[in-house]
């Protein structure tokens, strides 16, 4: 979602990372100075999970998330690339598998009690110390990135990546992790590794999460209490009125807010948030119609375009159909899908049909991959020749919500059910709300035939898209018996030489699109924000991480 995707500071031998204070606050921001007042409202598209960094993986969340807590490491403004957060410096060691961060000093928690290293070792322990189940299969970045637990509750979860954290002094704490991943420090910027109040998760039972049915019930921490040393402290969640309120936080370390409050008003119904927007019951919308962006401009409304740093794709369970197995039947479905037509009537200015998993800015894209073009003609003779003429599919896709990869799914969802009648493949729409069953239903009970999916990027390394995606088993795909991938994607990510390492994932590149072919490409798409005449200082960012404390509303 960048234009320029910098290379991060993980990529040389041995990293000294020194810089100077930084004066404005975490994430993508500006660091102006004022203090202002007001109400900045924002239309959020659909219910937060929670508030818990930990056990969330999607934006509605993190939007409220990025204000109320910060991570070690942030992002420039505007960009990809790393600079000073919590730490105001950090190094690695020759290995790459022991970090020091230097911490700031004089930081609170919302809640009062002092940010130092204890604190920042507390929370690593909590995660690789989480107990159950139900809670660590919500920490999917965790997972992703760590590998495993102390004690690994949940399948196909390996050996745990985490070693130990030691706090040398307060403002001193050394990670060391039992191997090398290339993936830091860019991925120490995750959302999901915002540092909590130590006090407050023992408080309010931060680690408690139960499964219900289908569903997840988390604790007070998460739902009521959640503390951290961001701009912005928690007002709370009236669910009568489907408002989120924060306030400014008078002892934040970086500039503090401009505006009093924050609120986050869920409105799910696009149609009805660019009304509101009109109307001025809103500020700003998020992710607007890509037919819609002209006449709000045009209507004298800031239209902030972030680049495309995205990925939709076709996601194709393997375990729904035996035939899903056989490549050919997915390579029929790739043919089948006129991706460029898709991409000009149903995705933003700007959207390109995706040739493979990640956008050519990231090192390690591979120019030469298998494309497969439009050609109806070639996926019904595949499916002919696999003997899978008769194919019928649940097609799941998510209602009630619009993402920056996908502004309108169920339209995406017509047109692409619309290419695969047409070769012969039936499919049944399965319309599940995002966080009231459709995530569950894909990622942790494998419900599907195929499915819409997506990927907005998170940090500067391309395991945070092809790795994420592929590098271990998931009910998403139904792709376990793929161990070559995995095995091949963990190469990569664990080469510690560039050169070495850009070859590495190029190869991964190459083969994910001609020999394995989990899922199919879509697009990358540049969503955009949008905000009224009355708000400046609000800064779109690749990772859709924008941060309120610069906002300004103006009468």
């Amino acid at each position: 979602m960048r234009v320029q995707r910098g290379r991060s500071a993980a990529r040389v031998a041995v990293v000294v990372m020194a810089v100077g204070l930084l004066a404005g606050a975490a994430g993508c921001t500006t660091n102006k100075k004022a203090d202002a007042g007001g109400t900045f409202v924002i239309a959020g598209a659909g219910d937060p999970k929670n508030f818990d960094p930990i056990f969330n993986d999607d934006g509605e969340s993190f939007r409220v998330i990025q204000q109320l807590y910060d991570t070690l490491i942030q992002n420039k403004p505007g960009t990809a690339d790393v600079e000073p957060g919590l730490a105001q410096s950090w190094e690695r060691d020759i290995t790459g598998k022991v970090w020091t961060f230097h911490l700031r000093t004089a930081v609170k928690f919302a809640d009062g009690t002092p940010f130092n290293a204890a604190a920042v070792c507390a929370n690593f322990d909590r995660w690789y110390q989480m107990k159950g189940a139900a809670a660590q299969g919500n920490m999917s970045y965790y997972s992703d990135l760590f590998e495993g637990f102390a004690h690994n509750e949940v399948e196909d979860l390996g050996d745990p990546l985490y070693s130990r954290c030691a706090a040398t002094d307060d403002a001193t704490a050394v990670l060391t992790l039992n191997r090398y991943k290339g993936a830091f420090p860019a991925a120490f910027t995750l959302a999901s590794f915002s540092i909590s109040s130590p006090t407050a998760l023992a408080r309010y039972d931060a680690n408690k999460v139960t499964q219900v049915g289908d569903a997840f019930e988390f604790n007070d921490y998460a739902n009521l209490h959640p503390t951290g040393t961001g701009a912005f402290t928690f007002g709370g969640w009236d669910k009568s009125t489907d408002e989120i309120t924060l306030l400014r936080n008078p002892d934040f370390w970086g500039v503090k807010a401009k505006v009093e409050k924050v609120v986050v008003k869920v409105i799910t119904d696009e149609t009805t948030r660019k009304q509101e927007l009109r109307a001025g019951t809103v500020d700003a919308i998020d992710f607007p119609a890509p037919a819609d962006r002209k006449s709000l401009a045009d209507a004298g409304f800031h239209v902030l375009a972030r680049p495309a740093f995205n990925v939709l794709y076709l996601g194709i369970n393997q375990k729904a159909d035996p035939k899903l197995a056989d490549l050919r039947v997915r390579q029929a479905i790739a043919y089948a899908i006129n991706r460029q037509q898709l991409a000009s009537t149903l995705g933003p200015a700007g959207t390109q049909v995706a040739k493979e998993f990640m956008p050519n800015t990231l090192s390690g894209y591979a120019d030469d991959v298998v494309e497969y073009s439009y050609d109806p003609a070639k996926a019904r003779d595949l499916l002919a020749r696999a003997g899978a003429q008769n194919l019928a599919l649940d097609f799941y896709y998510p209602s009630g919500i619009s993402r920056p990869y996908m502004p309108s799914p169920a339209d995406i969802f017509q047109a692409i059910a619309k290419d695969l009648e047409a070769v012969g493949i039936h499919v049944t729409g399965v319309p599940r709300p995002w966080n009231g069953g459709y995530q569950s239903d894909i990622m942790r009970l494998g419900k599907h035939g195929l499915h819409l999916y997506g990927w907005t990027g998170d940090y500067n390394d391309p395991g945070n898209f092809v790795g994420t995606f592929f590098g271990r088993p998931k009910l998403d795909f139904g792709d376990e018996a793929m161990t070559d991938m995995f095995t091949q994607i963990a190469a990569a990510s664990s080469e510690v030489d560039d050169a070495k390492k850009k070859a590495l994932w190029q190869q991964v590149n190459r083969d994910v699109m001609a020999k394995y072919l989990p899922a199919v490409p879509i697009w990358h798409s540049p969503p955009a924000i949008v905000t009224s005449k009355k708000i400046s200082g609000l800064v779109p960012c690749p990772g859709t991480d924008e941060r309120f404390n610069t906002v300004e509303k103006h009468a």
